[in-house]
């Protein structure tokens, strides 16, 4: 039995996994897959909350579950907490799964963008922005075509408080560069990305590709930010493939 750890991203809540982890424990895995500070049920502490901070909470929720080593995943903020869980903790990490995410900090446009962002989440809350968004969390066609999807996406986002969206916001502006320790991962690396993300697209998948030796690289087509959702049977098969290999 492989422990795996699953992180979701940004504005969400670990139901952002649910496809993957029901099949991952049908499939016989210890899943984890905790709230992120300030997402869903954990409530949000301060004005700034550093991946360092992400990562430490993490290390507690495996420590929680009685899991010293495990599998760490994670999709967008979630898939650069994976890349700051390991660069805390490498001895904890079994392997990693890197889903549309990228290594490279922000540049001072980013940064501006992430402070501005976490400005107008407190003052205007998360719902015009969420609708904004919604058709490039995934893709437009498929706000048409799996309405279920589309409100799922949707319902997250909502329920998403201000402040803890924004301290993480504040916290991303402020990573580090990740592409020097993504050279040094010497364990089993699945790197996933949808084939119409406009966030990290298929370039940035390509890079950690590149960067972290031996990984393996899968594009889920008709995906886009969020491919777990949008193309379950795709993501999972890849996924437990990844997790039944000869490590």
């Amino acid at each position: 039995m492989t422990a795996i750890l699953l992180i979701h991203g940004h504005p969400f809540d670990h139901t952002l996994w649910d496809p993957q982890a029901e099949a991952l424990r049908a499939a016989g895995h210890q899943v984890v897959a905790p709230d992120l500070r300030g997402y869903g049920s954990a409530p949000a502490t301060g004005d700034v909350t550093l991946f360092a901070e992400f990562a430490a909470d993490l290390a507690a929720h495996l420590d929680a579950a009685g899991v010293h080593r495990a599998v760490v995943g994670g999709v967008s903020m979630g898939g650069q907490i994976a890349m700051e869980f390991h660069r805390q903790y490498p001895d904890r990490v079994a392997g990693l799964v890197l889903a549309d995410t990228s290594p490279i900090p922000e540049d001072e446009a980013g940064r501006a963008g992430r402070y501005q962002l976490a400005d107008r989440l407190l003052a205007e809350g998360v719902a015009g922005w969420a609708d904004e968004v919604l058709g490039k969390m995934i893709t437009p066609y498929h706000v048409v075509e799996k309405p279920d999807v589309a409100a799922h996406v949707r319902r997250m986002m909502l329920a998403t408080s201000p402040q803890g969206a924004a301290a993480a916001l504040r916290g991303r502006a402020q990573r580090p560069d990740y592409r020097p320790t993504l050279s040094e991962v010497r364990v089993p690396t699945l790197v996933l990305v949808g084939a119409e993300d406009p966030y990290t697209p298929v370039a940035d998948a390509e890079l950690i590709h590149k960067l972290v030796p031996g990984s393996e690289l899968v594009v889920v087509d008709r995906a886009g930010h969020l491919p777990g959702l949008e193309q379950p049977a795709a993501v999972n098969a890849a996924l437990l493939r990844f997790l039944g290999a000869e490590w």
